[in-house]
């Protein structure tokens, strides 16, 4: 069976954040999140109009290949370079409420359960999801490129 980690992030990501904004009615961005930038190292808000299903997306394939992960865990991983005008650049981690409400969404989907004192891992239905997607990419890579199925 074709799992989340046979197939390119890039394609699962897309295809997935595709599938939660036309299926998963739970996920939607609220009010604010066309204004903001996704953390303190960021210089500018978010071009894509759908950033808000992309990052839902690229935290089920997180939580898939990391979890259980707490909301601080995540802020490290999506946060980046502080740039500081002539002063040496530092890391600065996200902002922690735009995961904490995508979780949140998710964990309303049941794409994601809450494990006590460990944080959030994906859950039976969120796995099975990531799993199906993963299987249809992989058909789509073997139709289109006939020469890779040997690998």
């Amino acid at each position: 069976m074709t799992t989340a980690y046979d197939v390119p992030a890039d394609l699962l990501i897309e295809k997935l954040s595709t599938y939660i904004r036309e299926n998963v009615k739970e996920v939607t961005p609220p009010g604010w999140a066309s204004y903001v930038k996704t953390g303190s190292h960021a210089e500018r808000v978010p071009q894509r109009p759908d950033w808000w299903y992309i990052r839902g997306a690229s935290l089920l394939r997180k939580l898939y290949f990391n979890g259980p992960a707490g909301v601080q865990r995540l802020r490290k991983e999506y946060g980046g370079r502080k740039r500081k005008g002539v002063f040496p650049a530092h890391f600065r981690k996200a902002g922690g409420s735009i995961i904490r409400d995508v979780l949140q969404q998710l964990e309303k989907a049941g794409l994601v359960d809450k494990v006590e004192k460990e944080g959030r891992s994906i859950s039976r239905k969120g796995r099975g999801l990531l799993d199906a997607v993963s299987t249809q990419i992989k058909r789509d890579l073997d139709r289109d490129n006939p020469a890779m199925k040997a690998y």
